[in-house]
């Protein structure tokens, strides 16, 4: 008896209905299914080979799961088999769109009780900057965000910060506290000593403008660290 060897399924209809990903999402809801899958819904087709959750699985692969691309060039999406302009800035819009709504709480603002708290509201967007950036999360007397205000893009250093400009909007919006966050291209959030040096500066005229800085943080690749914690220009 000759045994038959499956064939390999390249489109979308091959798949059982119950599948596919655009039925599973009206069945079930888009949370049960795969990044590939929601992936393979924006790119609608696939390629010659590969059907459109294989090409999903592909680019997550290549570019290292949703945050590679995040931070991929659009020149470098837009050359991967099976994209082209067109794909690529749906891929791009759609994760822009995720990123802003993570942003938006129009009835409730966020509260920062932790290093953490911080670091989830900056980190998917920052470690994806290819310069240096410097930011601080203004925050009022409840640690609620207020807004998040960039104040430097470029070499973050004690040399080019100048202090006042990092509490300006702080004393505009009448903010009670901040909390300053630069990110490393590199990828290592290990403090510099220039990161030090801008921290001690900024905390001391915190201290005389009555805006308290609750920490200083460096945000790498998937890594960040909290000055304060260190005890690294907070004495």
């Amino acid at each position: 008896m000759t045994e038959t060897t499956p064939q390999p399924i390249y489109r979308i209809t091959d798949l059982h209905e119950s599948d596919r990903p655009r039925e599973r999402l009206e069945q079930l809801g888009p949370q049960a299914l795969s990044n590939a899958e929601l992936i393979a819904i924006l790119l609608r087709v696939g390629v010659k080979g590969e059907n459109a959750v294989t090409v999903g699985q592909r680019l997550l692969k290549t570019f290292g799961g949703l945050g590679g691309l995040h931070r991929a060039p659009f020149a470098e999406l837009k050359k991967q088999h099976g994209l082209g302009e067109a794909k690529a800035a749906q891929i791009k819009a759609a994760i822009e769109l995720g990123r802003r709504l993570t942003l938006e709480s129009p009835e409730e603002r966020p509260t920062i009780n932790s290093p953490a708290d911080a670091a989830a509201l900056v980190t998917y967007e920052m470690s994806a900057f290819e310069q240096e950036h410097l930011r601080v999360i203004l925050l009022d007397r409840r640690n609620r965000v207020l807004e998040t205000v960039e104040i430097y893009k470029g070499s973050v250093n004690s040399s080019q910060v100048r202090v006042g400009e990092v509490f300006k909007e702080a004393i505009r919006k009448n903010a009670s506290a901040l909390i300053v966050i630069h990110n490393h291209p590199s990828g290592d959030p290990t403090p510099s000593p220039d990161d030090v040096a801008v921290t001690r500066a900024i905390v001391q005229a915190g201290k005389m403008l009555d805006v308290e800085v609750l920490d200083h943080m460096v945000i790498g690749q998937g890594r960040w660290v909290s000055l304060k914690e260190r005890g690294l220009g907070f004495a």
